[in-house]
């Protein structure tokens, strides 16, 4: 005897867990809403086509802001209007993937409108729900650019003219007279026969970007109660009588069976190519006569942290050019206050033989403190077992911490002797050098005249850099 297993579709959570450990038995939606639907329609059709594992979906900025809550696939939050953008970056990355776009009005018609048109005219490889609901619905009910002549929000009260706001922006029309797109049609989710429709324009959608074939794009009229201030049962009504008379359903574009799978190669170039393509000279091309060690296995999260004007990040900057000198990948991201000189300025240096994936640096092997309000501030961050320099002739309270090894030089003190206190972080970076031990002496001695241009100061680093490597033993 057959039975059939009503339940959720496998691309859906079981339960809907909420920041906070808090749980939803259903999602977080107004009564009357259509989100709930669409994402029923979506989800299924994830699970029916067996691509849950591959499948991202760029949950927007509006009421569908936690769609992430209900969705079992990769999710990424972008910022306002920018899912296309970021679609497109992780599609390129990685041409397997199925990208779901899926964007309110206001994010996708008003602050994004230059992120979709441009994504659909390159004919990106990814599926775009746009849910039109001629309103703005999280954030208080404010006319969208969709929001219908007369018709009456929170911005404007006696409604909308055509004479003050203009004519609401039909997308669907506007996607579809682009040459790329492939697919984009009008659906609206208010009775059974048109959930059907909306049901088979996401399935189509997303078989396209399945095939290979291009941009596709469903507009989905959906209804807002709260925002629009009816019952969902006048909504529907609204929708059918009122709504969908300007936003006419229906296939704006459909040229699928025409258009052949498009097979994208993104080869990944030897970094040697870019140099020669831009002509870049890297400090190994300009210095030969070293012979550079093997690369060590190695993920040296560096954070330098000073006041502005003691060479944070000329440290950092110098550090980053070195290690990519020895064929490391490197990156080097500067953080300073408004006021420059002065101010508090640090910067995170990663240092891997590795790729890296992102620059950022939250618990650092290293710390460099050139000053207290520097070691106060990150000192509980570095990792055990990891490194603190810290300048003991500014800093009268040593660190604390028992499971990392502490290094104190009176790097100002000393640069003052040699001439200025502006190459103390010179003498930090021989320190640096020392401890970490993957860095050739003599490679940096020829690299920093290099690196930093002015030439009143190559002596004195020369020197400030030497006695770093002394001071560290």
């Amino acid at each position: 005897m057959k039975t059939t297993i009503l339940q959720k579709p496998a691309s859906f959570y079981d339960e809907f867990v909420l920041k906070g450990g808090s749980q939803l038995k259903s999602t977080h939606y107004c009564p009357g809403c259509g989100h709930g639907i669409l994402h029923k329609l979506i989800a299924e059709a994830i699970s029916d086509f067996n691509i849950q594992d591959r499948t991202v979906l760029i949950s927007p900025v509006g009421c569908s802001v936690f769609a992430y809550y209900y969705f079992d696939v990769g999710n990424i939050q972008a910022a306002h209007g920018r899912a296309p953008a970021v679609a497109t970056g992780y599609k390129r990355a990685n041409p397997d993937s199925i990208m779901i776009s899926y964007q309110g009005d206001g994010d996708l018609a008003a602050i994004g409108t230059n992120e979709i048109l441009h994504a659909a005219n390159r004919g990106e490889q990814m599926t775009v729900f746009f849910v039109n609901n001629a309103i703005y619905g999280m954030t208080g009910g404010q006319m969208a650019p969709t929001t219908l002549i007369g018709q009456k929000s929170t911005t404007t009260p006696r409604g909308r003219t055509l004479q003050n706001e203009g004519y609401p922006m039909k997308m669907a029309e506007i996607i579809a007279i682009l040459e790329a797109p492939v697919y984009v049609e009008r659906v609206m989710l208010t009775d059974a026969k048109n959930i059907a429709r909306t049901r088979k324009a996401v399935r189509k959608a997303l078989k396209i970007q399945i095939d290979k074939k291009g941009f596709s794009f469903v507009e989905v009229l959906s209804a807002c109660p709260t925002g629009w201030k009816m019952t969902p049962v006048n909504s529907k009504k609204w929708m059918t009588d009122v709504l969908s008379k300007h936003f006419e359903l229906g296939v704006k574009k459909d040229i699928s069976e025409d258009r052949e799978p498009v097979i994208v190669m993104h080869p990944e170039p030897h970094f040697k190519e870019y140099h020669e393509l831009l002509d870049i000279k890297s400090l190994a091309d300009k210095i030969t006569d070293v012979k550079l060690p093997a690369l060590k296995p190695i993920l040296d999260e560096v954070k330098i942290a000073g006041f502005g004007g003691q060479g944070v990040l000329s440290m950092g900057y110098a550090l980053a050019n070195i290690a990519m000198g020895h064929n490391y990948q490197v990156s080097w991201l500067p953080s300073y206050g408004p006021e420059m000189r002065g101010g508090t300025a640090n910067c995170s240096v990663k240092v891997s033989d590795q790729r890296i994936g992102s620059p950022i640096i939250d618990n650092p092997t290293v710390l460099v403190a050139m000053n207290k309000p520097s070691l106060i501030r990150f000192e509980e961050d570095v990792q055990p077992g990891g490194i603190i320099l810290y300048d003991s002739g500014l800093i009268d309270t040593p660190p604390t911490r028992k499971d990392v090894t502490v290094i104190g030089i009176q790097a100002t003190e000393e640069a003052d002797k040699l001439g200025s206190r502006k190459i103390a972080n010179m003498i930090m970076l021989g320190a640096y050098a020392k401890s970490s031990g993957y860095l050739l002496e003599n490679y940096i001695l020829q690299a920093l005249p290099l690196i930093i241009k002015n030439k009143a100061f190559h002596e004195m680093n020369d020197k400030a850099f030497k006695l770093g490597m002394r001071l560290a033993k």
